[in-house]
């Protein structure tokens, strides 16, 4: 289980170093096998390359436990000097996203994630979210990429349980797992064969998270069905507005270092952060 992190910001805009460091401290004791800066929910789209390349070394320097950087780009070369830069840190593994907007065809895909691991001894993790590359990272070309000695898994958002199943069982003879990229999909896609999750919902209870996921992996179903309709209510409202409208919202109101978002995004709708509060109010995980 790894919370993808936010990226606090201080009131005049800029990235907010020391309360990153206290948020990843949070994270460290809160029991999580890793955490992942700069992914979506990091407003990795609005740092820039010193930003992002910042946070991922302060991550590195305050964590105790895994960090998975976020180095994904529609720039094969954008991508590359990310994972370069994020081994150099000391990063553990990295998240890479499809190549967005640019809508590569198959062959691209390929040629993309290619380049980006033998450019790198890193460990990578795909990243598959049509929801906001507009492309999807078929069974075929995930079980084409397993075969690469450094590719080790793949974080699944599509929605789709039919292409994680066939995910799952076309990367079987493989070295490689499926985490959740969507936090309502973890019970199911664990229930499939997948280990894991990387979440929104862990930024504002990590704990419960944390517990779920252990108990699937112990095989404890009753309990984790439990834990994922205590969460639902929280995974819900953390959706009503784009991420990381909420989340960064949430943590927010547990106590966390969060700050303004960056524009194109803006703060919630007033109706919208009441429900988000009542949602937060009832889980009663604080910081």
């Amino acid at each position: 289980m790894l919370p993808a992190i936010i990226t606090p910001f201080r009131e005049d805009g800029e990235v907010d170093e020391e309360g990153l460091r206290g948020n990843v401290e949070y994270f460290s004791a809160a029991g999580v096998a890793g955490i992942v800066p700069c992914g979506t929910t990091g407003e990795s789209a609005t740092l820039n390359f010193e930003e992002h390349k910042r946070v991922v070394e302060i991550a590195v320097e305050s964590a105790r436990v895994k960090v998975v950087a976020g180095t994904g780009s529609n720039n094969t070369r954008e991508a590359v000097e990310l994972t370069k830069h994020a081994e150099d840190a000391g990063a553990d593994a990295a998240l890479l996203i499809t190549p967005y907007y640019n809508k590569p065809n198959d062959r691209g895909m390929l040629a993309h994630f290619r380049a980006v691991a033998e450019s790198s001894d890193l460990p990578l993790i795909l990243y598959n979210v049509p929801g906001r590359t507009s492309i999807n990272l078929k069974p075929e070309l995930v079980a084409e990429l397993a075969k690469l000695e450094n590719v080790i898994g793949i974080k699944e958002a599509s929605g789709n349980l039919s292409q994680i199943s066939a995910i799952i069982e076309m990367t079987r003879d493989e070295e490689f797992f499926v985490l959740s990229g969507d936090d309502g999909l973890t019970l199911p896609i664990m229930a499939l064969g997948g280990k894991g999750v990387i979440s929104v919902v862990a930024d504002v209870a990590p704990r419960k998270m944390v517990a779920m996921v252990d108990a699937m992996l112990k095989g404890d179903l009753e309990k984790a069905r439990r834990l994922h309709y205590i969460l639902s209510p929280l995974v819900s409202a953390l959706f009503l507005e784009t991420n990381p409208i909420p989340v960064k919202t949430a943590t927010g109101m547990i106590g966390l270092a969060a700050g303004p978002l960056r524009l194109p995004l803006a703060p919630m709708a007033e109706k919208n952060e009441m429900r988000l509060k009542e949602a937060v109010d009832l889980l009663g995980e604080v910081a």
